[in-house]
């Protein structure tokens, strides 16, 4: 597992984030066919973001109370399994960021885009979608 960090007062940048995962491939026993791509908050913008520019490296993605810089980008993601995870309550990152890239998908003919959300809980959906074993099961069955 690697979670990166932003610099503070910067926005993710997928032209790092791509070196990180080139270097982490290099140097460590990873089987490139099981990487999965996660994040909450402003990582789930992250994972929207990266897993949209970069499909072709991961074998599912699951971003948690997220959202996109690029939504026209969304169909790069229509083949690729994908778990949302976003509370109806979310003061910070308004839920309506994750249902439409949902809708957007299902729109590119995506059949492997799962959608949980739960109706209270405020910002913190991630607890409940990490303390969740079905997501890594989830995960577990794909490769790319």
């Amino acid at each position: 597992m690697i979670a990166p960090q932003c610099s503070a007062d910067e926005w993710w940048d997928t032209r790092s984030l791509d070196a990180l995962y080139t270097e982490v491939l290099a140097k460590y026993n990873v089987d490139p066919s099981r990487v999965y791509l996660t994040g909450l908050s402003m990582g789930g913008y992250g994972a929207w973001n990266w897993g949209m520019k970069a499909a072709d490296k991961f074998a599912a993605v699951a971003p948690i109370c997220g959202g996109a810089d690029y939504p026209d980008l969304v169909c790069n993601l229509k083949n690729k399994p994908v778990w949302v995870f976003h509370n109806a309550n979310d003061p910070t990152v308004g839920v309506e960021n994750s249902r439409n890239l949902v809708a957007a998908l299902k729109k590119c003919g995506s059949t492997s885009v799962t959608y949980t959300e739960n109706a209270t809980g405020g910002h913190d959906a991630w607890t409940k979608a990490y303390n969740n074993p079905d997501l890594y099961t989830w995960m577990l069955k794909f490769k790319k």
